[in-house]
């Protein structure tokens, strides 16, 4: 990968921003292949779900797509063709992809990604964003999009040093908004991307109007308890609220343990830095509700995701070598996930049935006293934006009509 400019390095207070072009060598892509061809397989696993975890037929289906056909360069094009620039932030280069819409009254909005995403995620909402007119839309739903890859991830810098929480990106994050000159603005996120956009909401920086989550944190104090503490579901929960205890429930018992060891022990993970295979099948034991759609693609069905849209992302940690540096943000992070915040900004909350779970209006009240937008959606899970780009454009243009 190429910047048209020397490292920043040189100059930690540069606050310039500079053009960015994708380009890995072919020897990268060619050492890929050849470790991906060289894996040791293990034996299959000894059930017939995917209880054990990743399933060995879904690795070798992934493995064989990877060196048989996918193009990695198709996805440098795709990049190439958007404007995408590096400037440094509290002596971190932070990337960002900025595409402006063609319409003068457009409403700015950083999005942010969280992991195992990356801004492969949102490439596909890029067009039905800036140019609404095109993908069925009116120009009075615009917006300019700022597509930051958060630290440690993707073409941003990796910290050399303890700090980068989401509290501190979030700084960086209203310090970008802010060089690029943007008076008023909005900001979306999910996964990590809400930690870090509602520890902005908090910051109130001059200009933020709103944001919008995907994955938010509503979890009353009581009812987190009483799931940490393995008691049963009180019994004046109603049946939105119920089925958010139980997918909770189900996360927390069967689907914490790749966040327990990057949060412990993150450096640790050096497997997956070394076998592209190895970081496929750990970035593909996310969540269950992901796991098994993409299970399903490619097992040869239609879903919101192809089996290229896996790989795109996955490729992307290998050659940015960011297996380590992104996991790391789960040791940074001390914030209670699932907690709320004390966010009072303008809030909207889309909720998609097959995320971690599903956040109920009565918790969602509770948590962002000023709700200006709910929304249940009937398909789609936690990477809505990449799996259901149609359905996500659309509830951003909801989300934020009252703050235009």
């Amino acid at each position: 990968m190429t910047t048209t400019e020397a490292p920043l390095e040189a100059n930690l207070q540069d606050d310039t921003i500079r053009p960015f072009t994708v380009d890995f060598p072919k020897a990268d892509l060619d050492d890929l292949q050849r470790r991906v061809r060289e894996t040791r397989w293990p034996e299959h696993e000894t059930v017939d779900d995917a209880s054990q975890g990743v399933q060995l037929t879904v690795l070798k289906a992934l493995a064989d797509r990877w060196v048989n056909g996918y193009d990695w360069r198709g996805v440098e094009q795709r990049l190439n063709a958007l404007p995408q620039f590096v400037t440094t932030i509290d002596g971190l280069d932070i990337h960002f992809i900025h595409v402006r819409s063609p319409h003068p009254d457009a409403l700015p909005l950083i999005v942010t990604h969280g992991w195992p995403g990356s801004i492969i995620e949102q490439l596909k909402i890029i067009g039905p964003l800036t140019d609404p007119e095109a993908y069925g839309g009116t120009a009075a739903d615009a917006f300019d999009l700022v597509i930051p890859s958060l630290p440690g991830h993707g073409f941003s810098g990796k910290p050399t040093a303890p700090g980068w929480d989401p509290i501190r990106i979030a700084h960086a994050w209203a310090e970008l908004m802010r060089r690029l000159g943007y008076e008023r603005y909005v900001a979306q996120g999910g996964d990590w991307g809400n930690a870090v956009t509602e520890q902005l909401a908090l910051l109130e920086p001059q200009g933020l109007a709103g944001i919008h989550t995907n994955m938010p944190a509503t979890v009353p104090d009581s009812i987190q308890a009483a799931l940490t503490n393995g008691d049963p579901p009180p019994a004046e929960l109603s049946s939105d609220e119920r089925g958010a205890w139980d997918q909770l429930a189900f996360f927390y018992a069967h689907g914490l343990a790749y966040a327990q060891e990057m949060g412990n022990r993150p450096q640790t993970l050096y497997g997956i830095a070394d076998s592209p295979v190895g970081l496929a099948a750990w970035m593909l034991d996310h969540d269950a509700a992901s796991y098994k759609l993409i299970a399903r693609v490619f097992a040869g069905a239609t879903e919101g995701l192809t089996t290229d849209d896996v790989l795109d992302n996955v490729t992307l940690y290998w050659l940015t070598n960011t297996a380590v540096s992104s996991a790391r943000l789960y040791w940074e992070s001390k914030l209670a996930f699932f907690a709320p915040k004390g966010v009072t900004l303008p809030t909207a909350l889309s909720v998609f049935p097959d995320e971690i779970y599903a956040a109920p209006r009565s918790w969602a009240m509770q948590a962002y006293p000023n709700l200006i937008h709910f929304n249940r959606l009937d398909r789609g899970g936690h990477f809505a934006a990449w799996e259901q780009p149609e359905l996500f454009s659309q509830e951003m243009r909801a989300a934020f009509r009252s703050l235009r």
